[in-house]
């Protein structure tokens, strides 16, 4: 006799069918369902993502509450957020779907099938410089190889990392939780970004005192670089005002290649070698920038799938290379 039919059952939604040929492990629906709501911020967006009706969805929420004996959601007038238990089944539901994920990579890697998905959460600086080159001649050996890069500041990261939300990161201040092991580190000192013909630019080494005589450009205040460059200047002269305050690397390059403004980064030349298109990089002397550093890292308890662990690998020891030395996990 056929099994007898759950009156909450509902059809696979079409988005979440997997049509490449490679293995993958199906997670619980119920737990597509969940990560859904909490990505989408509403059961309603949800809903309509995953092509089923808001209806059924709540049901199955609703069920799920009655299940485990608490309320997951609260329901506010513009969508849900989770509550504290909500918040601990959230963190359970990303580890069931990436331990899924992973078994899948796993098995493709028996297979021969050398592939998957490697997402890493990166700094800016990291992200322009070291990156690309890197994954694209990954790319080159393994064309399965696909890649997601997530930007943020350094305590976005580290939450994406803690979530599982990336496999690795690269950060400029480093982790002090519990759960995060550094595998490597490199220098990575601060230099003054400068247009070429720049009455600095033919200087060796500059102090930051010195580039105060200049317009300032600094990045925004949750970006690393701010931390360390905030306290070089309140050291040289508190009352430094920028002309301009950004986010992104590009703009500040793009502006200070057009005035006589300094811009202050990360200097990635010994890991990157990109060209400056134009610009000029002088290191900085004072000592917080001096020593500054990047750090690569990932959750202590994770096990990487092959495809992550192998670029993983490779980012080491190119911080190694740089002479970062080898870290103890």
């Amino acid at each position: 006799m056929a099994p007898r039919k759950n009156k909450h059952d509902e059809p696979a939604p079409s988005n979440l069918k997997h049509t490449a040929k490679s293995q993958r492990i199906p997670p619980p629906r119920l737990y597509l369902y969940f990560d859904a709501i909490i990505r989408h911020g509403s059961i309603r967006s949800a809903a309509e993502a995953l092509r089923i009706a808001s209806s059924a969805l709540n049901r199955r929420l609703l069920d799920l509450e009655d299940e485990i004996g608490t309320v997951l959601f609260d329901r506010l007038p513009g969508g849900v957020r989770l509550t504290a238990a909500g918040e601990v089944f959230a963190a359970h539901v990303r580890r069931t779907l990436n331990d899924a994920r992973q078994a899948g990579e796993q098995i493709n890697k028996m297979q021969g099938a050398f592939s998957g998905h490697i997402a890493i959460g990166s700094a800016e600086s990291a992200a322009i410089d070291v990156l690309p080159g890197l994954m694209a001649s990954f790319q080159a050996e393994f064309a399965g190889a696909r890649f997601t890069v997530a930007v943020g500041s350094p305590r976005e990261i580290l939450e994406n990392l803690l979530d599982d939300r990336v496999d690795f990161i690269l950060t400029h201040e480093e982790p002090s939780h519990h759960d995060v092991a550094v595998l490597a580190r490199a220098p990575m000192p601060f230099c003054a970004l400068m247009r070429a013909g720049h009455p600095l630019a033919g200087a060796a080494r500059l102090n930051i005192r010195e580039c105060q005589n200049f317009p300032i450009v600094l990045a925004q205040e949750q970006l690393a670089a701010r931390t360390l460059v905030n306290a070089a200047l309140n050291a040289a002269a508190p009352s430094v005002a920028p002309v301009l305050v950004t986010n992104m690397f590009e703009v500040m390059k793009k502006y200070v290649a057009r005035t006589d403004a300094i811009s202050f980064h990360f200097h990635l030349a010994p890991i990157g070698g990109e060209s400056l298109e134009g610009l000029v990089a002088v290191p900085l002397a004072d000592r917080q920038l001096a020593e500054a550093k990047l750090a690569l890292a990932v959750r202590r308890s994770r096990v990487l799938p092959p495809i992550a662990a192998a670029v993983c690998e490779r980012i080491q020891t190119l911080l190694r290379d740089s002479g970062g030395g080898k870290q103890p996990r």
